[in-house]
């Protein structure tokens, strides 16, 4: 049984009846849970005193049963189980291997709740239904009615309630758990209070009758109800077995079905490329809504080593862009855990997309030196098509990095003062004509305080000359026939001053202390 909390009335909603779309989720299944939408005469020793009686229709449009059919069908998912809108699939399946949920506005008989259902009933062999009122849950949304069927059909599979516990232990804080945290990763269980959160699963967690009893709902489905697991679709090998993915554009479906199930898929590149990657758990709308699997993706190389683990903590989803040279790598997918819960429930459908390409950009090596307190900075590139920029990122903590200046596409070197203590580290940012973006490698220097008193000015521009300063001062930029065409102020560090509304040509910078004044030539092409 699992309870309603807001009350709503229904008179401005119509009850008309709507097509019901046949769906089934997993057809080769023998075991069956039938969400029954159009209206049913229940006769039944255990409902209402044994007498029948009739239960209207959902009054959901197609599209709200719809997205609850898909709501519930991505919960069983790992599951030897179809979930079906159509009554013959239901009828054809063995008596002791289904139930109906009934989904109605008939709800009058019991109130007080959103659904109700027998625990076990589903291996009962008699037909017993569960049922969940439509009308009381928003009402009408398929987001809650979704839930509900996943909740009472969770009780006819061997499921009690859910709770949560403080620090009395006899006495629950919540009878049903509503779970943790906001977004797209809020998270609560579907045995407890899961109508609003958007990550909604099976759980190991306590019961009402004390926070000792553990209930670990995928043993009890998996082992009361009749019916496992789904068989893995792909080895966790990497190796020869593992599935090939293309390698140009690709798109693979795939299942995590239990928490030890783990796919591998075998990327082979026949030269060095820009590779973009996402994994997007099954959804039914923006921002992974319905989602039960929060992906973790692994990156490994030929021999089999892991190059890098992708597992953003704020996202379901996971994204890859990158370079990698020619050669076979492999990519395994996993469920993982977020700030709001653990792996133990995190199971379910994902698609895997990517693209690939050649690299007009074939290498861009980084190297530098420190002299006194300058940072020389200089690269090779191997390219086949025009740089169209070049960018000098700075990072202090070799993670987050910033923009430093830009310099033109011929520029081969870099220098400049930091005036910082410690280790800084740097990379440069190409983008060619045609619009790759590569990174070079990772170059750390290390500053001292022993501040070099001149002016560092970035002499070969294209947008913007790059003044570092080790004081405040004063400029004066003119072109070559004496014309002052920008003046103005700049503190000690690192400053910018706009040319980008000046044609190309020569231009004269003065930079002014009260002590010195220093002069320098600047082309701008």
């Amino acid at each position: 049984m699992k309870r309603f909390f807001t009350l709503i009335s229904i008179s401005l909603f119509s009850l008309t009846a709507s097509a019901v779309p046949k769906l089934s989720s997993f057809p080769s299944a023998t075991a069956t849970i039938f969400l029954d939408f159009d209206g049913h005469t229940v006769q039944s020793t255990v409902w209402n005193g044994g007498a029948s009686f009739y239960c209207a229709e959902s009054g959901l449009t197609e599209a709200q049963m719809t997205e609850a059919f898909y709501r519930v069908s991505e919960d069983y998912r790992p599951f030897n189980v179809n979930i079906t809108t159509d009554s013959t699939v239901f009828l054809a399946a063995p008596l002791n291997r289904r139930v109906r949920i009934i989904i109605t506005t008939t709800s009058a008989w019991c109130p007080g709740v959103g659904g109700v259902a027998y625990v076990g009933s589903f291996t009962w062999g008699d037909d017993t239904p569960g049922f969940v009122f439509s009308d009381r849950l928003g009402p009408f949304s398929p987001k809650m009615v979704g839930e509900a069927c996943s909740h009472e059909s969770g009780h006819t599979v061997g499921l009690a309630h859910q709770s949560r516990y403080g620090a009395n232990c006899s006495t629950p804080e919540e009878q049903y758990n509503s779970g943790a945290g906001s977004g797209e990763t809020g998270w609560s269980p579907i045995m407890g209070n899961s109508y609003y959160r958007n990550m909604s699963n099976w759980n190991n967690g306590p019961t009402p009758y004390g926070c000792t009893n553990m209930q670990d709902n995928l043993s009890i489905i998996t082992t009361q109800s009749g019916f496992g697991y789904r068989p893995d679709d792909y080895t966790e090998a990497l190796n020869a077995t593992a599935y090939a993915l293309p390698s140009t554009n690709f798109t693979v479906n795939g299942i995590i079905t239990t928490n030890a199930d783990k796919d591998a898929f075998r990327l082979g590149l026949v030269q060095s490329s820009n590779v973009h990657i996402t994994v997007i758990p099954f959804n039914v709308a923006n921002n992974y809504i319905g989602a039960n699997l929060d992906v973790k993706l692994e990156l490994y190389n030929n021999a089999g080593s892991l190059l890098r683990t992708y597992d953003p903590a704020a996202t379901m989803s996971v994204t890859i862009d990158t370079v990698l040279d020619a050669g076979t790598y492999y990519l395994k997918i996993d469920g993982t855990g977020n700030t709001n819960i653990g792996e133990y429930g995190s199971l379910g459908a994902y698609t895997i997309s990517g693209t690939s390409g050649a690299l007009p950009i074939h290498a861009v090596n980084l190297s530098g030196s420190t002299d006194k307190a300058r940072h020389n900075l200089s690269w090779n590139i191997i390219a086949d098509e025009p740089i169209k920029s070049i960018r000098v990122e700075l990072s202090e903590n070799g993670t987050d990095f910033t923009e430093l200046t830009s310099v033109t596409p011929s520029a081969r070197n870099f220098s400049y003062n930091p005036g910082k203590v410690g280790i800084l580290y740097y990379r440069l940012k190409l983008t060619s004509v045609l619009g790759q973006e590569v990174y070079s490698n990772t170059l750390a220097l290390k500053g001292t305080n022993n501040i070099d008193p001149l002016f560092y000015v970035s002499t070969f521009i294209r947008q913007e000359i790059a003044v570092n300063a080790p004081g405040n001062y004063r400029y004066c930029v003119a072109d070559m026939n004496g014309r002052i065409i920008a003046t103005g102020n700049g503190p000690k560090g690192l400053n910018r001053i706009d040319m980008r509304k000046q044609p190309d040509g020569m231009y004269i910078i003065q930079l002014i202390t009260n002590n010195t004044r220093q002069t320098e030539r600047i082309i701008k092409q």
